[in-house]
């Protein structure tokens, strides 16, 4: 037996491997079982070559669990270890900078047994005791033992081992008990070991009989050596490819499709993304692509190595051209992993074009759930964009399906304004906005569904995108104003009865901290409502996006809902309203109206004894005149608006009008809405 030191230069490895990899210590069993079945493949690999030619028999890599003795073992048949082999693979680490590196990569388990090849240390982050039992392939080979109980100083001596491979003892330490648990190793194979390439039996096989579980002869295999996305698309039907996602996401529906890749130039790439059925909300899905390196599970955390829209897909990504061991911010950063975020992005909108272009009718049934994916591509990657294009659609509120181009064409005769701009109108929820919409298709526009959860901002990017055109919310404005023509209809009412009216409506809108309303006039037909209530498109879009992504939008966000009571000059029950004002309280607020004229008059002449003086140069006399003319103004203004507001609130007509305008934009609730009952039914 001999003695000897590990060759480190830091002064002792083990406590900076406890410390330092501790939060990720369950990789320890990804580490041992990749490299029993690195093993396995290289005595395959000889066997081929003519360098190895024994008995190969079964190359199964086992995993027991012996919880007397407190062992977690790892074996395989692979080619082994000499002496010699253990002092240059295993004692012989090049771990030069410790101190520097560990401050650098302190909070990264993974760099630090990545960068330094120290899969096999990350066994001392779980046990006081590590063996290596091992028998070389080679012919005439002694068996050796190696162990070490966490020092740097570690035993060899020659041992009696009948069979060529290796035996990974672990004797785990007491703060790690879980790892002698069959529920949490199962848990760690099926996460770590699920595909790989090599068989990995853990136990044996059970079954139920007589009331009571009985262990069978048979292992229990936990991987699958072929998993689907080595296989050849041609090989493979759509049930194969359904069966293997419900096996990845047991509890998830079906997927749409998918896609197979199978790329070995200019870098190896191959696997299996799967469109979901993708719901409203953009976050539940992400972290559903599983990435892997030689079927080697790395990690299921793909932001920032694809690209975020491919997020949302579902699946699996495998490429030897990606490293095993190393952080996540390295990923980022690797050339490799570059070149292959770009080649997907390629596939994936390549595929969708293919499928728009074999299957349009197909693909119009899918969009409902494609839309939230393709918009978020195009939101957040512009070469995605550029190809997404030609086959994004716009579905309007008949359920037809348009391109970008075929809807332009449809629209652009009648849905050009006076400045030659291009307006696409659309609706957020065709319920609510149904009155808008079909004041806007008795005008013959045609009305788009823009109801997802990422239409604001896509709105944004098509009205940057499209030259000379903007997007309109139906309820935006009403239908004669959404898209403004040179000819207009000309009003019956007069600016003094304009006036008045603003104060009449003004009383009996709804204010809260929440919302705010402005009254204002406009000319339409007859036939179009009284009052409508519209809200201003810049602002409504401003706090949709801000209630998506806060941040520097949060100022939008707390601003009250601001929308517009627009009353229709020309309808026979507002000139009725105007009527009964001028038969009720006309003759006082005509009084008090001639008396703000008068005093006008008077501010008038005085501002204009001001002009061309400086302010020391006007007399302290005309300032307070103007002060006392400015304060009757003020005193006459409020007498006319409480004139007209007490008018305003014995009318049931207004408070009717106001009502059904809030009625029709859903916004009619509890006790107003009662009291809109009873009135109804007392006006009949």
């Amino acid at each position: 037996m001999s003695k000897g030191h590990i060759g480190v230069t830091s002064e002792n490895i083990f406590p900076i491997i406890k410390k330092f990899l501790y939060s990720d210590h369950e990789i320890f069993l990804r580490e041992l079982v990749s490299n029993a079945v690195d093993a396995s493949q290289k005595l395959k690999t000889l066997a081929s070559v003519g360098e190895f030619k024994g008995e190969m028999g079964e190359l199964k890599v086992k995993v027991t669990i012996d919880e007397k003795k407190k062992t977690l073992t790892i074996s395989d048949r692979g080619v082994g270890m000499t002496a010699e082999e253990i002092d240059k693979y295993i004692n012989q680490i090049a771990f030069s900078g410790a101190e520097e590196f560990l401050d650098k990569y302190k909070n990264d388990a993974n760099a630090i047994i990545g960068h330094f090849g120290l899969g096999f240390y990350s066994s001392f982050m779980v046990a006081k005791k590590v063996e290596i039992q091992t028998l070389s392939h080679q012919e005439g080979a002694q068996a050796v033992k190696w162990s070490c109980d966490g020092s740097p100083e570690y035993t060899l001596e020659d041992i009696k081992k009948d069979d060529r491979g290796t035996d990974i003892v672990l004797y785990i330490d007491d703060e790690n008990k879980q790892f002698l648990e069959k529920a949490e190793i199962t848990r760690l194979l099926n996460k770590y070991c699920r595909f790989l390439p090599v068989e990995v039996a853990f136990g044996k096989k059970t079954e139920w009989k007589d009331g009571k579980e009985v262990e069978l002869e048979e292992d229990n295999v936990v991987n699958e050596t072929n998993p689907l996305w080595t296989k050849k698309p041609a090989d493979l039907k759509d049930e194969d490819y359904n069966k293997f996602y419900r096996d990845l996401y047991p509890m998830s529906e079906d997927p749409i499709f998918n896609i197979h890749l199978n790329v070995d130039y200019p870098f190896n790439l191959t696997g299996i993304l799967y469109f979901p059925k993708i719901k409203n909300n953009v976050e539940v899905q992400k972290n559903k692509i599983q990435l892997y390196s030689n079927q080697v599970f790395i990690t299921d955390s793909v932001e920032n190595i694809v690209p975020e829209f491919l997020t949302l897909l579902h699946g699996v990504l495998d490429s030897p051209d990606i490293p095993l061991n190393v952080s996540r911010s390295y990923l980022q950063a690797d050339g490799n992993v570059k070149k292959i975020s770009n080649h997907i992005t390629k596939k994936v909108a390549d595929r969708l074009a293919e499928i728009f272009k074999n299957d349009r009718k197909g693909f119009e049934e899918k969009w409902d759930s494609l839309k939230l994916f393709i918009e978020y591509g195009m939101l957040t990657e512009e070469k995605f964009y550029d190809k997404a294009q030609k086959f994004y659609l716009f579905k309007n509120t008949d359920g037809k399906y348009f391109t970008f181009d075929e809807y332009k064409d449809i629209i652009k005769e009648n849905q050009t304004d006076k400045d030659k701009q291009l307006v696409y109108l659309y609706t957020t929820n065709v319920e609510e906005q149904h009155s808008f919409i079909e004041g806007a298709k008795a005008k013959g526009y045609d009305v788009l569904e823009m109801d997802g959860q990422l239409d604001s901002h896509f709105i944004n990017q098509l009205e940057q995108k499209f030259e000379k055109s903007r997007f309109v919310r139906v309820d935006g404005d009403v239908a004669e104003k959404l898209i403004p023509k040179e000819n207009t209809l000309e009003s019956k009412l007069s600016s003094g009865d304009k006036d008045d009216l603003t104060s009449v409506f003004s009383a009996q809108v709804p204010s809260t901290d929440k919302m705010n309303f402005i009254v204002t006039f406009e000319a339409m037909g007859a036939d179009a409502n009284p009052a409508i209530i519209t809200q201003q498109e810049f602002m409504r879009r401003m706090k949709e996006m801000s209630a998506m992504q806060g941040g520097g939008m949060n100022f939008y966000g707390e601003m009250p809902d601001s929308y517009q009571l627009v009353v229709n000059e020309n309808h026979p029950l507002v000139e009725r309203i105007l009527s009964d004002k001028n038969e009720k309280v006309g003759e006082q607020v005509n009084s008090v109206r001639s008396k703000i004229e008068s005093l006008n008059g008077k501010r008038q002449e005085l501002e204009k004894a001001k002009e061309g003086k400086k302010d020391e140069e006007v007399p302290q006399v005309q300032k307070d005149e103007l002060a006392d003319v400015d304060k009757k103004i003020s005193e006459l203004n409020t007498k006319k608006t409480e004139i007209l507001s007490g008018f305003s609130t014995d009318n049931k007509l207004v408070s009717q009008l106001i009502d059904l305008a809030l009625l029709s934009n859903n916004m009619l609730k509890g006790e107003a809405l009662t009291k809109f009952v009873k009135r109804s039914i007392d006006l009949i």
